[in-house]
């Protein structure tokens, strides 16, 4: 489901913006264009969701602050989710402004 023009913020930081987020099991995922790459560390973390498939993570770091694996995306999701490949969704006290 689409959605209208959240924004993903944390420690004053703009980490993403986009009027085509979708909205799935109560996360808005956002395309990888409408992140803002100078706050994204890759991590080694992965889980398993059994109908998406294999997550990656992001930390997010602002500064000198540190958030590990807030950030979650799919990098080969299984046919089921393959809309939301290599979308961003976000947790970890990361605040979305709808």
């Amino acid at each position: 489901m689409k959605c209208g023009m959240p924004q993903a913020k944390w420690q004053g930081a703009l980490l993403a913006d986009s009027d085509d987020t979708i909205f799935i099991e109560g996360n808005h995922y956002f395309p990888p264009g409408s992140v803002d790459r100078q706050y994204f560390q890759d991590s080694s973390s992965h889980t398993f969701c059994s109908w998406k498939g294999e997550a990656s993570y992001y930390t997010i770091r602002v500064g000198d602050l540190i958030n590990p694996d807030a950030a979650w995306y799919y990098p080969e999701p299984k046919d089921a989710a393959s809309g939301i490949k290599d979308y961003v969704a976000f947790w970890k006290g990361i605040d979305i402004i709808e």
